[in-house]
């Protein structure tokens, strides 16, 4: 087998003597002792201790394979003089993974049997011992994953890495900025087909049945989780909140005008855009109420390999219902592909335990702001709902799609969680509105795709008013939209 081509200089022939200028002569004799010298051994060469007490699972050995290929080999093997490793077990399995003919080594022969024994063991546990400053690492992290390197070769974990980013509230906060919705303008500056970044994100004004529209919204590339809120074939007006004191804007499509065949229908043309659009072995998060569960279902089982699970999302106080006043929705989860998905959760691993109860605040709770919100969109989810689904199933730059984007809840809760956010709306003001909400939340301004016009001189070239006042107040604490 070849050696596999990964950074190297060639043979390396270091000697560093130990500075050995101390007071203290024993320490002065034991830094003359060892004057290191890194040279090539054959791997076939070396032999792995009996007596090694650590342990490697095969995905570390795979972590320290792919580290190898992007540093190089910078820590050589320790080794003894007839070749059995004292410290370096697990880059040498990975040296085997990889095919590799020679490994840097470097050869203790200034050690007694009993040392080589407890040096063996010290250079493994004292490394344990050690502790991590969390501020800096966060930094490092973070500013690694916007420069789109490749974090989890660091040895830490998608769901380390997330809840060291973004650790949660401590205490309930009276305002998440996020929380805050544009206000509805009457004409919309967005066109139908017309496409803007927002940074490293995307809107598309465009229709979730359309595979061209995936394709423009996409560019090539696939997305590695779905969360979409689908229209529920209900009639806005008069069922959605406000005890009618609230008029609601009417979706594009699905509002109430479909018989249940047809809204079947219109979900499998919907699903089957997204698993076309999607990585082999994406999860699609898809929310529905319990009256139309069954059609999403049979639409669903058309299309998708396999249904994960049905979660319900449990709301700290109850809409409005005929006998029983609804508390909860639902949300479908979709695997499309047979390749493993993204599991970031792990059982609870990492500290984050889910479960298919989400508690989150919805915009029925009592509160001032309420009506507003709902003006700006009626079906109301939280941010945080969806940003703990985007953690739990990518990885930080993955693509999360959302095909009924609404005012943006997915597009600001991947941006939140360092994913891009890929998002589709087929309602102009809507896109509108989503794109404000990103502009102020993250004083960024976005830009048409086209033209690379902002979104201000856009609305001025189309004469429209790029109002950007919000709905909320000082007391708006969790309604997002979807």
């Amino acid at each position: 087998m070849e050696s596999p081509d990964y950074p190297r200089t060639g043979p390396v022939r270091v000697r560093r003597r130990i500075n050995s200028s101390t007071k203290d002569p024993e320490l002065a004799r034991a830094a003359a002792a060892f004057a290191p010298q890194v040279s090539e051994r054959r791997l076939s060469d070396l032999k792995a201790s009996v007596r090694n007490a650590r342990t490697h699972s095969q995905k570390q050995i795979h972590l320290i394979a792919e580290s190898i290929k992007e540093f190089s080999f910078t820590t050589p093997i320790l080794v003894t003089i007839d070749g059995e490793i004292v410290a370096g077990h697990g880059r040498y399995q990975a040296a085997m993974l990889l095919g590799m003919e020679t490994v840097p080594v470097i050869l203790i022969d200034h050690l007694g049997p009993q040392q080589i024994r407890a040096l063996r063991i010290a250079d493994n546990r004292l490394a344990e011992l050690s502790g991590w400053d969390d501020e800096i690492l966060k930094l490092e992290l973070g500013e690694l994953i916007e420069l789109d390197f490749e974090v989890e070769i660091t040895g830490f974990e998608t769901a380390q890495i997330d809840v060291l980013l973004d650790p949660g509230p401590t205490v309930a906060a009276k305002v998440d900025p996020a929380d805050a919705l544009p206000a509805l303008q009457d004409v919309a500056v967005t066109q139908r087909g017309d496409l803007w970044l927002l940074g490293e994100h995307r809107i598309l004004c465009g229709d979730a049945r359309e595979r061209a529209d995936y394709r423009k919204l996409l560019g090539g590339e696939l997305a590695q989780m779905v969360f979409t809120d689908p229209p529920y074939n209900v009639k806005i007006d008069g069922h959605v909140g406000g005890l009618g004191r609230t008029k609601h804007r009417e979706f594009a499509m699905a509002s109430g005008e479909m018989n249940k065949l047809e809204f079947t229908g219109f979900l499998h043309a919907v699903f089957a855009e997204m698993a076309e659009a999607s990585q082999d072995g994406a999860l699609i998060y898809s929310c529905i109420d319990g009256q139309h569960l069954h059609e999403m279902l049979n639409a669903g089982y058309g299309v998708f390999d396999e249904l994960k699970s049905v979660i319900t999302w449990a709301k700290p106080n109850a809409g409005m219902g005929s006998l029983y006043r609804s508390q909860t929705e639902l949300i479908t989860l979709w695997k499309t592909g047979k390749a493993p998905h993204v599991n970031n959760i792990e059982l609870g691993k990492h500290g984050r335990y889910r479960t298919t109860l989400w508690s989150y605040a919805g915009v029925n709770g009592f509160r001032k702001g309420r009506m507003a919100e709902l003006a700006s969109h009626p079906t109301v989810k939280p941010c945080a709902m969806v940003m703990d689904a985007i953690k739990d199933c990518s990885k930080p730059k993955g693509i999360i799609l959302d095909s009924f984007s609404g005012s943006g809840t997915t597009l600001i809760a991947a941006a939140k969680t360092k994913r891009r956010g890929y998002v589709m709306e087929l309602d102009p003001l809507y896109v509108d509105s989503a794109i404000r909400r990103w502009e102020t939340l993250f004083k960024a301004e976005a830009r048409h795709a086209e033209t690379g016009l902002t979104f201000a001189e856009m609305a001025a070239q189309r004469g429209r008013d790029d109002s950007t006042s919000t709905v909320s107040d000082e007391n708006v604490g969790g309604g997002h939209v979807a």
